[in-house]
This record gives C-alpha cells, structure tokens and sequence, in this order.
C-alpha cells in the first residue's frame, strides 16, 4: 500500500506542476530566457521537497545520497541563472528568481545583494524592498533590522498598506527600538488581515499584547515587591540593582536611557529580557528592576529557554536598542536563571 500511495502521490504532484508550469516555461522559452531559470524553478517546486522528503526517510542509508543529488542539482541551476545574470543584468525577473532561491537555501547575503538589483531597476517594487529587509534582518545574529531597513520597509507599507510582512517586519523594528506603542498599532493593522484562530493570528495576538504591557508598564513599578512577587510562579524572576560608576557620572546626560537586560551566554545577542528605563535616576539612587519571561522581545526566545544568562545594563544617549559608540554598560558575568540572589552591576565601561 504504501509504494502505491508514494507513487501515486508523486503522478499528482507531478501532473500539478505540469499544468501550472508549462504555460510559464513556454512563455518564458519565447522571450528567450536561458533554461537554468527553468531548471531551478523545477528544482525548487519539486526536486529540493522530494529530495528531502526522501533524505528524511533514508537518514542511515546510502539511499540518503539521492537527496544530497537532488540538492547538488539545484545549485548547480543557480550558478547556472547567475552566470547568465551576469550576461544579462536587467533581467528583473531572473534576479527576483535568485532572491528567493537564496533565501529558501539559507543565504540571506545573497539574497539581500539579489533583491539589491532588482531596486536598481524597479525602486517601487514592494515585494523587493520587504525582501531586502527581511534578507538583511536574517543575515545579522541578531536579526536587528538596520535603518536601511527600516526605510525599505515604511517604503513598502506606503505603496502597499496590506503587505503583511512588511507590517510585521516593521512591528518588529519599533520592539527593538523599545517603541512598544508604536509595535502595537502596527500590528493592529496587521490583525484583521489575518485569518481568526491561525498560529501566525495567535502569534501577532500575543506580540501586541506583550508590547501594549511594556508600553504601558511604569519604569519604577518593576521594582516594586507586589511585581516581583506576582512573577515569581512565572517562571524565572531576575531581581537586578544598577549603579552607575562615579567617574563616568559626568558623561550622563538629561534624556539618556537605561536599557537592562538578559542575553543567552552562548546564542544570538538578541535579549531574552529588556526592559526601558530613565536613566537620570541613576544620579541619585540605583535603579531596580525584575527581569521574567514577559519581558521577551519575542515568544521563542525567553530566560527560562536557557539555564544561564549575562546580565547586562547600558545607558544610550540616542535611545537606540542598538548598542553604539560612547554608550555606557556594565554587565553580572554569568548568572543562573533561576537565581534569587540579586544582582548587583556597576555600570563602568564605555562602549568603543
């Protein structure tokens, strides 16, 4: 029964893409585009997802080998589209093709330079300005989205004020900015877009409720004992004090913020807990704060996902997320996450 299934699967697959592709590969064959194009939009749609499915059935086996050809083929094609890219570098098409090839194969730089010429040649296309922020976010640790971006990005959202990705995308940008109002009602334009009772509808649901408490969280309210209390049958509960170093008192300016934080020792430097304070408070006491789970810039990532943390804090004149020059930090060194001694960081070094 089952190599009946797996062959009859496959004829209905195959009879799929015949029927969609071939009035495109004619098409395209009369304009003259090379048959490396072709290749790789066959190899994307069919060979990569059967190669793997047959990978992952055949994983010990020689068998597996198969797939690893399927693979090899592929890229193979895409050398083959960027040679002739670079015969022909106004092919908008071609170039779009790379981009998202790029990506699907996990190569966001080059995707990123793909999605580059097409905006050379087409300034307003929408889906190339997502695509290089998106590419460019993938290619960063921490999948910061950099201002170039975020230009992109607000760009899109004007010519195309239903791009769901570009929205999210954006959303993004404004949490790592600690702009949480603004997150929230960027979603908020995402939510009706989207299907009730989807993942991706439960998972936009739950990052504007996360931005809406941290917009509405009060900076002295998170040292408060009633909240620490309140966190701590929610998982782990970092109570943090920051002091700042008295040699560095004189570089503290009115309007600087305080950002504290909780960072994976080995991972992506993307915080599993920030949170937003005034700075100027630290000329006459030292600030506390408790770091949980709720204060995660994203849902995958959080303190109780790792057993060990850094603690960091880092007052930013510009009020960027985004560690720059002249800021100042202090860190704990590694700390349990599960610690209930408190912290204590000194905020004595100047970022270079």
């Amino acid at each position: 029964m089952k190599p009946f299934f797996y062959i009859a699967a496959a004829v209905m697959i195959a009879a799929a893409l015949t029927l969609l592709l071939l009035p495109l590969l004619r098409h395209g064959r009369r304009s003259g585009r090379p048959r490396s194009v072709f290749v790789l939009m066959l190899g994307i749609a069919l060979v990569v997802p059967v190669g793997a499915v047959l990978l992952y059935r055949q994983v010990g086996t020689p068998a597996a080998l198969d797939g690893v050809q399927a693979v090899t083929d592929v890229k193979n094609a895409l050398d083959e589209l960027r040679a002739h890219l670079a015969a022909q570098p106004n092919d908008v098409q071609g170039w779009m093709l790379l981009a998202q090839a790029d990506m699907e194969m996990q190569q966001p730089e080059e995707a990123r330079d793909a999605y580059g010429q097409v905006l050379k040649q087409s300034p307003d296309n929408t889906t190339a300005l997502v695509g290089w922020a998106q590419a460019d976010s993938t290619a960063h640790e921490d999948h910061h989205i950099s201002d170039r971006a975020r230009d992109l990005l607000e760009r899109a959202v004007k010519l195309e004020p239903d791009n769901q990705r570009g929205l999210w995308l954006l959303g993004i940008s404004d949490f790592q900015q600690a702009r949480f109002a603004e997150a929230a009602a960027t979603w908020r334009k995402l939510q009706p877009m989207l299907q009730p009772g989807t993942n991706v509808a439960q998972a936009v649901a739950e990052q504007i409720a996360l931005a809406d408490a941290r917009a509405g969280s009060a900076p002295a309210a998170a040292s408060s004992t009633a909240v620490a209390t309140s966190n701590t049958d929610q998982g782990p509960a970092l109570h943090v004090q920051v002091t700042l170093s008295p040699k560095l008192g004189l570089k503290l300016t009115k309007g600087d913020t305080l950002f504290v934080y909780a960072r994976a020792v080995d991972g992506p430097p993307m915080p599993l807990a920030v949170t937003r304070l005034d700075a100027d408070q630290l000329k006459q006491v030292p600030a506390k704060v408790t770091l949980t789970d709720a204060m995660s810039m994203v849902p995958s990532m959080k303190l109780s996902s790792v057993p060990r943390v850094v603690v960091g804090a880092r007052i930013s004149h510009s009020g960027n997320a985004v560690a720059q020059a002249g800021d100042l930090e202090g860190d704990s060194g590694v700390i349990d996450v599960d610690s209930k001694t408190p912290i204590h960081i000194l905020v004595d070094k100047v970022h270079n």
